[in-house]
């Protein structure tokens, strides 16, 4: 059984069709990377998956569930813009924000949030700087809070919407180096990128996007060049190319 599966969906905003026809799975232990051009729908499709956008045709499930559902079972990490980090918290309190959705409004956390987000702070290496105030932090770490905030959650299903970019390569690897583990572990990851060649090296499985699904599966099964530019809608691109390592 797939822990997501999204058939026949489309969206419309602002009156206009944003995706049409989308098709895909994702099976436990999968890490996926949802590739195409700027516009092309990819986190208007991430937050159809969270329930935050309705579907104008299709059904999405998590684990059979609705995405309203399933929320509780969803870890999602934003792009590190779309996160307040003036607000005077430290780290382990914005990781505990991430369980939100399981405690409760007005609700204190439990033992069982604590250690959870203890847990969190170990997997991104910050158990160090828990009480840092999250302003005090560099990009770097900031991504990796934002990380931790998701894996707090102990999701089954994990959304990344560009998690490597303006990221030193140290961060890189480490962040790398976890999703390998995570994938491992059974967890589902779902990661917008525009790093195609990371993209190829780490995940088992590439969705090239652009409003429907043009293409999808292995790195080694998606080598025609002629896929990429229909992907991203250009006639030709060398640079496209080039950063694909394949020729025309």
């Amino acid at each position: 059984m797939s822990v997501l599966d999204v058939s026949g969906v489309a969206v419309d905003l602002g009156g206009r069709q944003v995706l049409h026809d989308v098709n895909l799975q994702i099976a436990s232990a999968e890490q996926v990377g949802l590739i195409g051009p700027n516009g092309a729908g990819k986190t208007t499709l991430l937050r159809c998956l969270l329930g935050l956008l309705a579907v104008r045709t299709g059904t999405i499930t998590v684990n059979g569930r609705t995405p309203a559902e399933a929320r509780g079972s969803i870890g999602y990490v934003p792009q590190r813009h779309e996160f307040v980090w003036d607000y005077p918290v430290d780290v382990a309190t914005a990781v505990m924000t991430g369980r939100t959705h399981r405690i409760g409004w007005l609700r204190r956390p439990g033992a069982a949030d604590r250690a959870a987000v203890t847990e969190a702070l170990e997997r991104v290496d910050l158990t160090d700087l828990r009480r840092r105030p999250i302003g005090e932090l560099s990009g770097g770490q900031r991504q990796r809070v934002l990380v931790a905030r998701a894996l707090a959650l102990q999701p089954r299903l994990l959304l990344l919407d560009e998690p490597f970019t303006g990221l030193d390569v140290p961060t890189q690897e480490i962040l790398t180096r976890l999703f390998g583990e995570l994938t491992g572990e059974g967890i589902a990851i779902l990661m917008t990128t525009h790093d195609l060649p990371a993209a190829a090296d780490t995940c088992s499985r590439l969705c090239l996007l652009n409003e429907t699904v043009v293409a999808d599966g292995t790195p080694e099964e998606l080598r025609d060049p002629a896929v990429w530019l229909r992907a991203f809608g250009v006639a030709r691109s060398e640079q496209l190319l080039h950063s694909l390592g394949v020729t025309r």
